[in-house]
């Protein structure tokens, strides 16, 4: 066969063909519909709520179990009096008056939390972080009313409430 009617490329030589884009398009579009009806779907196969909890929160739109609370509303949760207010915060970087206890964030003693997992807990530290980790901890212990400031002690001398440090009031 002369060089010249030799074929010269894959196609020519019989070998693949070349693929068409329209294919990988209705592939695409395909799996995108399915993936979005899918999610409109509400997830079918997934768990969806029934007593799930999300940072101690109750997703079911029953009670909370724990809540994030600003200086003034964890002022009204002191105020009733029922509530142990507690300092998580270590070291000791002062307290919020009243403090009923300090327990390190790190090494919760349930011990000496109240045996009734329904009493309210008011928890806090310097700045949030530390008293966020000791809720996760009453809130997987079974305790049902945490109540945590935002912010923290810093939070609270923001908005103008003073912290007592070494028994005298730092305003």
């Amino acid at each position: 066969m002369p060089a010249s009617t030799l074929p010269t490329s894959p196609l020519e030589q019989g070998g693949a063909q070349p693929r068409s884009g329209k294919l990988m398009v209705a592939a695409l579009v395909s799996i995108g519909v399915a993936v979005m009806l899918y999610f409109a779907l509400g997830m079918p196969g997934m768990e969806h709520g029934s007593g799930s909890t999300h940072d101690g929160m109750d997703m079911d739109g029953a009670t909370p179990v724990h809540v994030l609370a600003d200086p003034a509303a964890f002022a009204t949760a002191i105020d009733g009096g029922s509530a142990v207010l507690i300092n998580v915060h270590i070291p000791y970087d002062g307290e919020i008056d009243g403090t009923d206890m300090f327990m390190p964030f790190d090494a919760i003693d349930v011990a000496q939390l109240p045996a009734d997992r329904t009493t309210p807990l008011v928890v806090y530290c310097r700045s949030g972080n530390m008293s966020s980790d000791a809720v996760v901890e009453l809130v997987g212990l079974g305790y049902t009313n945490v109540v945590e400031l935002d912010g923290g002690m810093l939070a609270w001398e923001a908005s103008g409430r003073s912290i007592m440090r070494a028994g005298t009031a730092d305003d």
